[in-house]
């Protein structure tokens, strides 16, 4: 994969740099938050692993940046982190959009297990995207045509190739337009069907 490091230690961006070479992943670096945007606006790049506090724009800063890009390919961000990052930190980052945090000084293979962990996601994220894109659905019943020309449920669809559950539920505007109607009818119908009796 194609990594971009941002951290300011020069020192340490070496160290992070050749951890990720061996682990033979292509790596571009930046010095701070505000080079790293810079160069995400040029470069395809899939991970970005991040130290926290930076000058110019620290690594919160940087991730809500990367969230709030609308458009482009799932980015995962791996947040570097002390030892002694406090539960509200580690909050406030995961609230920010962090995926995954790396403790300081690195361990490689904690670095290769985070790694492999983002590759699966962004591997499952790639599919649901060409799914959203690729997936031909009736404009009526909003069923899917699958590869063998079969239209089933989206449901359905998406079980098979994910393995996912699905709950339902109702939606505001489908509870108005459709439930409330037909609850209206269902009451209309009873009272009809008590008139008769309450006659005779």
């Amino acid at each position: 994969m194609k990594i971009l490091t941002v951290e300011d230690d020069i020192v340490a961006r070496t160290v992070l740099g050749r951890a990720l070479k061996r682990l033979g992943h292509e790596i571009i670096e930046a010095a701070d938050g505000e080079s790293a945007w810079a160069l995400l606006q040029k470069e395809s790049v899939r991970v970005v692993v991040s130290d926290w506090m930076m000058p110019r724009m620290d690594g919160l800063d940087l991730c809500r940046k990367v969230r709030s890009k609308v458009g482009g390919e799932y980015v995962y961000f791996i947040l570097l982190t002390s030892t002694d990052a406090t539960e509200d930190n580690q909050r406030s980052a995961a609230d920010a959009g962090v995926d995954d945090f790396l403790t300081k000084p690195l361990d490689l293979n904690e670095l290769w297990t985070r790694l492999r962990v983002a590759e699966r996601i962004l591997r499952y994220t790639r599919q649901v995207r060409q799914l959203e894109e690729l997936m031909p659905i009736c404009s009526y019943c909003k069923k899917i045509r699958d590869d063998q020309n079969y239209w089933q449920q989206i449901e359905g669809y998406i079980n098979e190739r994910t393995g996912s559950e699905f709950s339902h539920s109702v939606c505001p505007d489908c509870y108005t337009r459709v439930v409330v109607p037909e609850l209206d009818s269902m009451r209309k119908a009873a009272k009809q069907q008590q008139r008769p009796e309450a006659s005779s």
